[in-house]
């Protein structure tokens, strides 16, 4: 097992990523102060619960924490004030107070809504992030938790960080080869934004990464994990240099929601990414950082265009709803070059919408 340390002070958290220690999360919680007298609420959905809910939930119980158990349904529509309401419920029922403990069993969506709840409920209680898939080795670091509205992705929600990540990677065999595919987008994206020999080595090891090599993939998402880690320590609610990390996000994030999520996370991210590197471009940089993105999503089996069924002007209405969409402008994060991004505030509109046209006749 490594660990890995999110510096913020007071707050700072370990993340713990190997393989074969789920056995150890009981232990892993009492060292962050949650003993185990303390009330537990385990969220998980219903993609994962089949596969590990009974045994974390055994081993919780083994080890003398009351625990209580919620299954949403699985995929993003989860994201909802109304899964919201009906957490804070089971919260309720369970008599859990300000010193119980949620924890995030699951991946992006699970982490995301769990850690709202803990947010909200009762003005802020603690939570833990167990991360299930490829996709959640960055979202469950740094604190962003959110739900949707269905105007825009993640528009409400809070900076509430998690007491520990603990990241078994032996939950991540059962992971359908797409979920596997999507996640790797974000471990791309760390490789991109800050550490070109990274972007080398996922080229390289990319046939490794789709068949879950254990040494291959451990290296990978500490590495990316590291990365978030030291991003978030230098900014913690994204002031400037945090937004580095949204490459590929304005776009992605528009398409996710267009495409009524038909498109995965880390596959619309993978798409925005292709585009930023093509809008870069028009800036003037190097053509290669387009040429190398695009190879390097490729050899990770991602998709780099948009489906020419989605309309344009869809996208660009709902990329309004964006938080860093202003006066026909936007806010990019561009590739100055290989593992190394700038962030834009000036972007055209215009020249946005001409890039999303690209990349549908691409497709």
């Amino acid at each position: 097992m490594k660990t890995l340390t999110v510096d913020l002070g007071e707050r700072s958290y370990p993340i713990h990523i190997g393989h074969g220690i789920l056995p150890l999360l009981p232990e892993k919680l009492a060292e962050c102060g949650i003993g185990s007298p303390t009330p537990l609420l385990v969220i998980t959905d219903s993609a994962v619960a089949p596969h590990y809910l009974k045994p974390v939930e055994e081993l919780l119980r083994g080890a003398g924490y009351p625990v209580t158990t919620s299954v949403i349904p699985s995929g993003e529509a989860s994201k909802s004030l109304e899964m919201l309401d009906e957490l804070v419920k089971v919260a309720l029922e369970a008599g859990l107070d300000r010193k119980s403990v949620i924890i995030a069993l699951g991946g992006g969506v699970v982490g995301d809504l769990a850690g709202f709840v803990a947010a909200s409920y009762m003005r802020g209680i603690r939570f833990v992030q167990v991360p299930t898939t490829i996709l959640a080795h960055d979202s469950s670091v740094g604190g962003k938790v959110a739900v949707n509205h269905k105007l825009a992705k993640n528009i409400i929600g809070a900076f509430h960080q998690p007491e520990m990540v603990f990241y078994a990677l032996e939950m991540l065999r059962t992971l359908p080869p797409r979920e596997v595919r999507s996640g790797l987008a974000e471990v791309a994206k760390h490789g991109l934004i800050w550490d070109a020999a990274f972007v080398e080595w996922c080229e390289s090891n990319a046939d490794k990464l789709l068949a879950l090599d254990p040494e291959a993939l451990e290296y990978a998402l500490y590495t990316g994990c590291s990365v978030k880690a030291q991003v978030v320590g230098q900014d913690e609610r994204e002031n400037g240099l945090r937004a580095i990390l949204n490459l590929g996000h304005t776009i992605g994030h528009a398409l996710e929601a267009v495409s009524r999520y038909e498109l995965l996370h880390g596959e619309a991210i993978s798409i925005g990414m292709v585009g930023s590197a093509k809008l870069a471009v028009r800036f003037g940089r190097d053509p290669v950082i387009y040429e190398t993105t695009k190879r390097l999503l490729r050899k990770l089996e991602l998709p780099v265009a948009v489906p020419s069924h989605i309309d344009t002007s869809e996208v660009m209405r709902t990329m309004m709803y964006d938080k860093k969409f202003k006066d026909g402008r936007t806010v990019f994060v561009l590739p100055e070059a290989i593992g190394r991004v700038e962030i834009v505030r000036d972007v055209p509109v215009a020249w946005v919408e001409e890039v999303v046209e690209e990349l549908k006749r691409e497709a």
